[in-house]
């Protein structure tokens, strides 16, 4: 991978470190890894409440206009809308989604955001274009976290299609995902790439980690081991990549598929009680660069478990959190975690109304604070959900983007280049994406028109 000489200027060339949330490496040996935070969250006498209180609109601190509703004591920070001009000179792409904090120097954190565009297009200008007729990509925020000061941006991969999420990695990148299988100017797509959170990625997709709808990663620090969500409807699996050199992903590795044990093609799309448990165990995909068969075939013709449309991934103190969109009784969603020390799969949450609880969950996060954190794909209505290992739910944020002409207007004054890209207009059932923490800091976008947020806020009052 490159670096940039300019944007390290940044950061005045201190040393990259990755960025490993404190909880990741407390272990406690298999039980405590795995009980940590379940019993903090589950404790009656925890120092935490579960909840801020209503929602309420805030105005932005850049822009005066008031994007988002969030409890009362929290603001936050616009940058990087659709068409804003990026230190590279490039206009920021659209469409964001998927988002992560990846790296810091200094005071200065690295986050990589996808930008989900789809279909045949012309490639954003960068040297690490992977093809030419692909308009998808990845954008690179700096951000000043003791200060909280947007900093600069710019495109670290081009060319690639429909990158909808992903996730760090514990050695400083971000895994970008491609959930298409189509092929566009000759070159296929439908891969993972490697994009740093300093400097500009190596175009060159992971091959051996397949080639499917993908959604979102999360990989174990202690083994290196990449868990990987697919979004196909209700014939999704959850994948494994075991690669061959810890941390050297395009070196080669073997994929596999998660299987219930003593239970041929399980499905898990169906309703269960929360806190139900499965031993798992696994199948290996023999030709995971192949579309036909599917890699989903593959592994459900050797009796992996199917799930409904597999979205948002995190690993957090010894577990890989990840959530169903459409799964359970109401379709309305379901979050699993999976143990991978014991090789058991537990169905932490399933929504089973469609009004107090989370509904159609897609990127996801957890907190500093153990608390996690679910983005809504809902459509008319977007929510930042939080969710307790209890299973106590609350919204702590919501869409609130309705832009007049005046409006647009004054964010074309604030940012530059944004003119012939952000309308006026109604935006508020545009889906919430890309949470993610860093201490103080929550980050997220808006994916339409575009917009990332930094928000702060008075988080030990409750559990985020």
């Amino acid at each position: 991978m490159n670096n940039s000489p300019e944007l390290l200027e940044i950061t005045n060339d201190l040393p990259v470190e990755p960025i490993v949330n404190r909880r990741d490496f407390i272990k406690g040996g298999a039980a405590g890894a795995a009980a940590i935070s379940l019993a903090a969250m589950a404790n009656p006498a925890s120092a935490f409440t579960s909840d801020y209180g209503p929602v309420a609109p805030v105005a932005d601190e850049v822009t005066g206009l008031p994007l988002l509703q969030l409890p009362e004591g929290f603001k936050y920070w616009s940058y990087g809308w659709t068409g804003m001009i990026m230190k590279d000179g490039t206009p920021t792409p659209g469409v964001h989604d998927g988002m992560g904090v990846v790296a810091a120097q200094g005071n200065t954190i690295a986050l990589v955001r996808n930008h989900e565009v789809r279909g045949a297009g012309t490639a954003v200008r960068s040297p690490a274009m992977y093809n030419p007729g692909a308009g998808g990509g990845c954008s690179n925020l700096l951000f000043d976290a003791l200060n909280g000061r947007w900093l600069a941006s710019y495109m670290s991969i081009s060319g690639t299609s429909t990158n909808c999420a992903g996730g760090i990695t514990p050695w400083g990148t971000w895994l970008t995902c491609e959930e298409t299988t189509s092929t566009y100017n000759g070159m296929t797509h439908g891969w993972i790439f490697e994009v740093p959170g300093f400097g500009i990625a190596k175009p060159e997709p992971i091959k051996a980690m397949g080639r499917r709808a993908h959604e979102a990663t999360a990989t174990d620090p202690v083994t290196g081991y990449v868990y990987i969500t697919e979004d196909a409807g209700t014939s999704s699996g959850f994948y494994r990549y075991r690669p061959d050199i810890y941390g050297n992903l395009l070196a080669g590795g073997v994929l596999e598929m998660l299987k219930v044990k003593n239970a041929d093609q399980a499905n898990l799309t169906a309703s269960y009680p929360n806190g139900t448990t499965w031993d798992v165990e696994w199948v290996t995909i023999d030709q995971p660069e192949v579309i036909n068969p599917r890699n989903f075939t593959q592994g459900y013709n050797k009796g992996a478990a199917r799930f409904a449309r597999l979205e948002g991934a995190w690993y957090d103190t010894g577990l890989v959190y990840f959530t169903s969109t459409s799964g359970g009784s109401v379709s309305g969603g379901q979050v699993f975690h999976f143990d991978p020390r014991r090789e058991k799969l537990t169905l932490v949450f399933e929504s089973r109304n469609n009004t107090s609880h989370p509904v159609m969950p897609d990127n996801m996060t957890i907190s500093p604070r153990g608390g996690i954190l679910l983005c809504e794909d809902r459509g008319g209505i977007s929510r930042l959900m939080g969710l307790s290992q209890a299973g106590d739910v609350f919204e702590f944020g919501r869409n609130n983007m309705m832009l007049s002409a005046a409006d647009a207007a004054v964010v074309h004054s604030k940012f530059p280049g944004t003119e012939s890209r952000i309308n006026g207009g109604n935006y508020v059932g545009s889906e919430t994406c890309g949470a993610c923490f860093h201490d103080r800091w929550l980050f997220v976008n808006i994916q339409n028109p575009g917009v990332t947020f930094a928000i702060t806020g008075p988080w030990n009052d409750g559990i985020l």
